[in-house]
């Protein structure tokens, strides 16, 4: 609900030869934040070697998920989105991070609402951030961003802008 996929998403459109991997997609049903070393073997060397991915985690085949995560070859710019993209493990494969800034209250109202908005929403959102708080006390990625961006831009804007301040170089 913090806005990560939406720029992701406006990001990728806006540029030539790019793709985008959700690390949501790289975790699903795995664990919310030990999956750098799947992320890295199956799509981030691939890509670095200039090859195509199509991969399919071991929970996707097990609970039935359809498609695979799916990078095209060849390719300018692969944006990696999620909380963990950024974390120390993954810097040796990253050009540039974007972090995205968002008041926690809209957040959570947001992601509860796009998850369907129920108990098990709820449930889950309450879970996620149990695992996310800490994790993101021990990496602060916001401290090797190259910019970041208003997850929650002033009212009436929204979808029409992106609100981007230069933060600290790392």
């Amino acid at each position: 609900g913090g806005g990560k996929t939406t720029v992701a998403e406006r990001l990728a459109a806006a540029i030539d030869a790019c793709a985008v991997v959700h690390t949501d997609d790289i975790s699903w049903h795995h664990s919310f934040f030990d999956w750098t070393d799947l992320l890295i073997e199956h799509v981030l060397r691939p890509v670095v070697r200039g090859e195509a991915v199509d991969y399919r985690p071991d929970a996707w085949r097990e609970r039935d998920r359809d498609g695979s995560i799916s990078v095209p070859a060849p390719l300018q710019w692969l944006i990696v989105e999620g909380v963990g993209a950024a974390r120390r493990e993954l810097v040796p494969y990253l050009d540039a991070v974007l972090w995205v800034q968002s008041d926690d209250a809209i957040a959570r109202e947001r992601g509860i609402a796009r998850d369907g908005g129920n108990a098990e929403a709820i449930a889950f959102w309450d879970e996620w951030m149990a695992a996310e708080e800490p994790f993101l006390e021990d990496h602060r990625p916001w401290d090797r961003a190259d910019l970041v961006v208003n997850g929650t831009p002033p009212a009436g804007t929204e979808g029409q802008t992106i609100v981007v301040s230069t933060a600290a170089k790392r």
